[in-house]
């Protein structure tokens, strides 16, 4: 099966994607903390995480994630809302990408998916080969990557 180049192509893709491939695509980094508790840069976002808010007009402003809303490719943070000119609140969705998790929401299945993750388990720095190298089995084969 040939994959295609072509911007169109590719676009309508993305927007006609199934919810199961939004939810890996609507991920969000990790703090620094976190980063180094796991050893990985992002994760599918979730309801009842913990975000702070880095980019945009709401930038600073820290909260749980109270919605994943797939559909309209956005999350929805609590107390981060606006007042309509009728006086309801509304709430104001943020794109995952302009977040940073800060405290994530454990289960069974979140704790296998970050152990799968662990970028330490399968790299290992190789004594024997000259230069900074970094062997990783990929395939069938051992191959050398520079560092």
């Amino acid at each position: 099966m040939a994959v295609s180049t072509s911007r169109r192509v590719l676009r309508k893709a993305h927007l006609d994607a199934p919810s199961s491939v939004r939810r890996k695509i609507m991920s969000a980094s990790l703090n620094k903390e976190l980063r180094e508790k796991y050893n990985t840069r992002s994760i599918p976002i979730r309801k009842d995480d913990e975000v702070k808010i880095i980019r945009g007009t709401h930038k600073g402003r820290e909260g749980k994630v109270t919605q994943v809303y797939r559909k309209k490719w956005v999350i929805y943070v609590d107390r981060v809302h606006r007042e309509k000119g009728s006086g309801a609140t509304i709430s104001i969705g943020i794109s995952p990408s302009n977040v940073v998790v800060t405290s994530l929401k454990l289960d069974k299945d979140r704790t296998s998916l970050l152990e799968r993750k662990d970028r330490s388990k399968g790299a290992k720095v190789d004594e024997s080969a000259p230069g900074p190298f970094l062997v990783g089995s990929v395939g069938n084969g051992t191959r050398h990557y520079r560092l």
